[in-house]
């Protein structure tokens, strides 16, 4: 197999980005284009550590990973070690408030386990954790819709008072952003950590390295695994 440059690398990491955007409704991811220098990063850090998550942190963002994206017919995100892949990224691309909203979110997440189930989530059994994992994305569908509705409203204030007064509103949008919700960190970290390693590109998807020519158009029957980006 030929190597890969890093052009390539690049750009395959930019339409993962693109494409967990999409499957995310369309909205940024947190951590921004930083992501896309990162996920090159090794991720076999479990047994050692992540920065200041521990191999126990690891080994509790593996299960909640693998809850969001199980072993069906294909490998897990355990199985893609995502955990230590999310590790990495809060590590290396969240700013320092978007670090505590996903550590204080571990914490909230495992404490509402108990709440609903009466067990920690590593505890749980696969069901309870699936029954919790459902709410809580609920609950950051619900939290992200309001805010982005209260976005509309400010950048509309904004404009009013830029027609107003024939003077630019120089406050900037990104501060007043609210902070995301801690499960959406999570949810968009396990498919990103997912599709972008060698068993989402290659298994869970499927993966030609040498394309040939661009056919805008295919064939496509049902239940088929769609192409690998850059494939």
């Amino acid at each position: 197999m030929s190597p890969i440059s890093e052009e390539q690398l690049a750009i395959t990491r930019r339409e993962a980005i693109q494409r967990v955007t999409a499957l995310l409704g369309g909205v940024a991811l947190v951590g921004g284009s930083s992501l896309i220098a990162s996920c090159t990063r090794d991720r076999t850090g479990a047994q050692a550590g992540v920065g200041t998550f521990t191999p126990a942190d690891i080994a509790y963002l593996d299960e909640i990973a693998e809850t969001i994206l199980p072993e069906t017919k294909t490998p897990g995100a355990k199985a893609a070690k995502v955990g230590a892949f999310m590790a990495l990224m809060v590590t290396d691309t969240y700013k320092a408030e978007d670090q505590t909203i996903f550590r204080t979110g571990m914490k909230q997440l495992d404490d509402a386990s108990v709440t609903e189930s009466g067990a920690s989530f590593m505890s749980a059994t696969p069901q309870q954790r699936l029954a919790l994992l459902e709410k809580l994305d609920k609950e950051a569908k619900d939290y992200h819709d309001a805010k982005d509705e209260r976005e509309r409203a400010a950048d509309k204030a904004r404009r009013e008072r830029h027609e107003q007064t024939n003077v630019s509103d120089t406050t900037s949008a990104q501060q007043d952003d609210e902070p995301a919700h801690y499960f959406r960190m999570m949810k968009e970290l396990t498919l990103l950590g997912y599709f972008t390693s060698e068993i989402g590109c290659t298994q869970a998807q499927r993966y030609a390295e040498t394309p040939g020519k661009f056919e805008p158009c295919v064939p496509y029957t049902s239940g088929e695994t769609s192409w690998a980006g850059h494939a």
